[in-house]
């Protein structure tokens, strides 16, 4: 499934695609109830925010198919019942408004450590953190901070995790991740490396990015072999594989669950490739007027605007 948060009519729902349209989930399901005699135990209702239906884990996952598979039948549904919507009529939002952790690997292309070489490869991964305040969905404006000379661009495949998960082995991590989406890691480089700050450099206002949607496992299964690309302005910038990194997902998943509990609605990103501003010869840094258009191959397009400070 394709999972959207979306808003129409100053109302936010879930909804997931069916065949070019966006289907209500909740109000779906609840159909779905009207024709069905539920068993013990069935879902009585699905929740409109993408936080609380991750919370559900397997059985709103569960639900959810049976709504999507009801509507393939075209059933028909009452006109006051808002099920089946056109993509143009609706806002798509942040798949997750505000994620319970965002955690980043960095250096984990190994064009991107070829690109800037250091000591070599490390041995484990290298995590940093993104606050839930930075993230806003596709189309919303990414700002430049007056103080800010150098504002730079990441794309980045990000998994959003589904079921608490504690000390898990690599073998088995696999099994908490509800699913993929896109992550736009904005940095301020004259902040995250001249100032020493990085937590501060990752964390202006609107400086993740995050969606268009939250694509299943099941109908991702080459994770580990996606195109990943971003354009500033319609030029290509980054073009890469997550066939090219460091260290593989399971591994990162697994060495976070030994420090902490990962919890349904995290977020663990994973990398860009090479092809940053910041490493480019000249330097390119977004400003006011740039759009930045981010794509992952399976999953969708990510575009935001970057304006000024008010």
């Amino acid at each position: 499934m394709k999972l959207y948060t979306f808003e129409t009519g100053g109302r936010r729902s879930i909804g997931a695609e069916l065949n070019g349209s966006l289907i209500q989930l909740p109000a779906a399901y609840g159909e779905w109830l009207e024709f069905h005699e539920p068993a013990p135990g069935t879902l009585s209702a699905l929740p409109p925010e993408m936080g609380a239906f991750l919370r559900l884990g397997d059985a709103g996952m569960e639900a959810a198919r049976q709504a999507l598979a009801f509507m393939a039948t075209n059933p028909v549904v009452p006109p006051e019942i808002p099920v089946r919507f056109a993509f143009a009529d609706v806002t798509i939002c942040a798949p997750i408004k505000r994620p319970g952790k965002i955690l980043c690997v960095g250096d984990n292309y190994r064009g991107k450590q070829i690109e800037n070489p250091g000591p070599g490869f490390s041995e484990e991964p290298f995590f940093f953190s993104k606050l839930p305040s930075t993230v806003i969905g596709p189309g919303e404006a990414i700002v430049h901070p007056h103080r800010v000379r150098a504002l730079d661009f990441e794309v980045e495949l990000a998994v959003v995790i589904g079921k608490h998960v504690k000390h898990a082995h690599e073998s088995d991590v696999m099994a908490a991740v509800a699913g993929f989406t896109i992550l736009h890691d904005v940095s301020a480089r004259d902040v995250q490396f001249k100032e020493h700050q990085l937590t501060l450099g990752k964390n202006f206002d609107t400086f993740c990015p995050l969606g268009p949607c939250i694509i299943t496992p099941d109908e991702l299964p080459s994770f580990d072999r996606l195109r990943l690309r971003s354009w500033l302005n319609g030029e290509l910038m980054q073009d890469g594989s997550t066939s090219d990194w460091v260290f593989p997902l399971p591994k990162l998943l697994a060495s976070l669950t030994h420090v902490m509990t990962l919890e349904p609605g995290d977020i663990v990103s994973t990398g860009t490739p090479d092809g940053v501003g910041v490493l480019r010869k000249p330097n390119v840094f977004l400003k006011p007027g740039d759009v930045m258009r981010l794509q992952i191959d399976g999953i969708g397009i990510l575009e935001n605007p970057v304006i000024a400070e008010g």
